[in-house]
């Protein structure tokens, strides 16, 4: 068991650094049924930091899997009104919101890969506005994440639950820094670091990146006026917060028009709580033209297929293999984990914020600019210690972004 004092460590430096709860705000939790007990330690912290009101989402594996094997398809595909009125009505009110993700990665494994999608689609669709709160940055949010059983099991599969329970925790706790005299310090140095990697990529102003690994050669050109971003980020009231914890990216949007090439995927992607795993797409002029996997191709199938933009990248992200993600050598099955461990993409939906101007533009001005929209947003794993990156600059000149996995640019300031 983790003791109750590094609990209420990782709940306070949740709400500090995480989501940077403000006196007087409103916070929306979505939590699991299984992490019920540091739940409640984050809604007393909350309370005890000013919080006016404290709202969770209770999510349980068990009810959602005996629901896709038993309600009627048109119920599943169906997202409720109500639970549109509610996430909006706390967006609108300047709401904190903050993730604290803990799904069975297998959980829908062997639920019908079209109902997931048909699922997902509806959900994607009715949420639409309330995700341009959290993706323009517009209210403060942030994921985290606890350890479940049957996650725990996945990763740890020779130990007993209780033992890959504790061992979970103490990688993730480890990762996140909870483990350090301050986690709030170590978080502002790290973010501290993450702002010179973002100023130098911005500095650079790269035409273009060029990925090359084993199976991946792909041509990246980025869009004028895209913006490198990571770490922390600054919400419409000038708070800052922390969006990912971990975090170990900059990030940008690619052109949604110029991508070129093949690439392949190092990580086990888990999407819909089903797994796709090793993984390449094909890119000409900005769109997925051929793809396969060894494991999950009908679940990819269907992902590619959510909507126009989901054949297009939204997002792409360089992690260095050093990462604490990457040093602990264990594969999450979760994306939050697994995408700091690695350089990422992402297909679908852009984030405006990675353009000058864009969280202000409407939809056909972004489209002029490059930028991808769609109703899907999925990073999957492109890194390892084999990725070379590099940059062409505007006069056409290249330089070494990444070597080996790791930074060939100055980055430390």
């Amino acid at each position: 068991m983790v003791e109750q004092q590094i609990l209420e460590k990782y709940a306070e430096l949740a709400l500090r650094t995480g989501v940077n709860l403000q006196k007087g705000q409103a916070l929306m939790i979505n939590a699991t049924i299984e992490g019920s007990d540091f739940a409640k330690i984050v809604v007393r912290k909350a309370y005890e930091l000013g919080a006016s009101d404290v709202h969770i989402n209770w999510a349980d594996d068990e009810l959602t899997l005996l629901k896709y094997e038993n309600a009627p398809d048109e119920v599943i595909a169906d997202y409720p009104d109500w639970k549109v009125a509610l996430h909006d009505t706390y967006a609108e009110a300047g709401a904190a919101v903050l993730s604290i993700r803990s799904t069975n990665p297998d959980l829908l494994q062997n639920i019908d890969p079209a109902l997931v999608a048909k699922a997902n689609k509806a959900s994607a669709e009715k949420m639409k506005n309330f995700r341009s709160y959290t993706m323009n940055d517009r209210i403060p949010w942030s994921i985290i994440s606890i350890p479940t059983g049957d996650w725990a099991q996945k990763i740890f599969p020779d130990k007993s639950r209780e033992d890959a329970v504790a061992s979970l925790w103490d990688a993730i706790l480890k990762i996140v820094r909870v483990d350090q005299d301050n986690p709030m310090a170590a978080w502002d140095a790290h973010n501290a670091t993450l702002k010179t990697a973002r100023e130098v990529l911005n500095d650079r102003n790269y035409k273009k990146l060029v990925f090359k690994s084993p199976g991946t050669d792909l041509e990246i050109e980025l869009p004028e006026g895209h913006i490198w971003k990571g770490g922390s980020a600054q919400a419409e009231t000038g708070v800052m917060f922390n969006p990912n914890m971990p975090t170990e990216e900059v990030f940008t949007m690619p052109h949604k028009y110029h991508v070129n090439g093949t690439v392949a995927s190092t990580k086990p992607l888990n999407y819909g709580g089903s797994i796709i795993d090793n993984f390449s797409l094909t890119f000409k002029d900005g769109k997925v033209v051929d793809f396969k996997a060894e494991q999950g191709e009908e679940v990819l199938s269907h992902l590619l297929d959510a909507d126009e933009g989901a054949r297009r990248i939204g997002e792409i992200a360089l992690v260095p293999d050093e990462s604490p993600v990457s040093q602990s050598g264990l594969i999450f099955y979760n994306t939050l984990f697994d995408e700091n461990a690695s350089c990422h993409i992402a297909l679908g939906k852009a984030y405006p914020t990675n353009l000058k101007g864009g969280a202000a533009m409407n939809g056909e001005e972004l489209d002029k600019h490059g930028v991808n929209d769609s109703l899907i947003h999925v990073d999957f794993m492109i890194g390892s210690d084999q990725l070379d990156i590099d940059g062409v600059n505007q006069d056409g000149t290249t330089e070494a972004v990444f070597r080996n996995g790791t930074w060939a640019l100055d980055i430390k300031g």
